[in-house]
């Protein structure tokens, strides 16, 4: 059975660390590219294994570009690992870039042009057979305390 405090608190101290590796330590020029943040560190119950997801702004090119330094530097990223987080067994890293700040933003964009084509009126239309949402009606339907 898996201690998951003990297993959140050494993700969270994988992503701090390999935060800070990104900022001050890789010297590749590939990971120095684009802007990249470490946005989520996945370590396995047993803390064998670890996955950091990583998000990184800018185009395509530079995102695979990116994403082969990081890869390139995973030896030396586990070493790092190895001296300033003492666990029995240093974790396999694998890097994984992150595209779900993508993923939100085209649904934003997509709800932005929906509701230009819908007028940005103040009433709102009903959907199939209910009956239209005004200020007013929305006022009498909550509770009062």
């Amino acid at each position: 059975m898996t201690n998951t405090r003990r297993v959140s608190r050494v993700a969270e101290l994988i992503k701090r660390e390999v935060s800070q590796m990104i900022l001050f330590d890789i010297k590749d020029d590939r990971v120095g590219a684009g802007m990249v943040s470490v946005t989520a560190v996945d370590v396995a119950g047993d803390l064998q294994h670890t996955k950091i997801f990583v998000s990184i702004y800018g185009s395509d090119e530079v995102r695979a570009t990116t994403m082969e330094g990081l890869k390139s530097v995973t030896g030396y990223v586990r070493s790092e690992l190895g001296k300033r987080v003492r666990l029995r067994r240093t974790p396999t890293v694998i890097f994984v870039e992150d595209t779900s700040f993508d993923r939100a933003t085209s649904v934003l964009s997509l709800i932005n042009q929906l509701s230009l084509k819908r007028g940005e009126s103040e009433d709102l239309e009903p959907l199939d057979g209910e009956e239209p949402l005004t200020q007013s009606s929305t006022a009498e339907s909550q509770p009062t305390i």
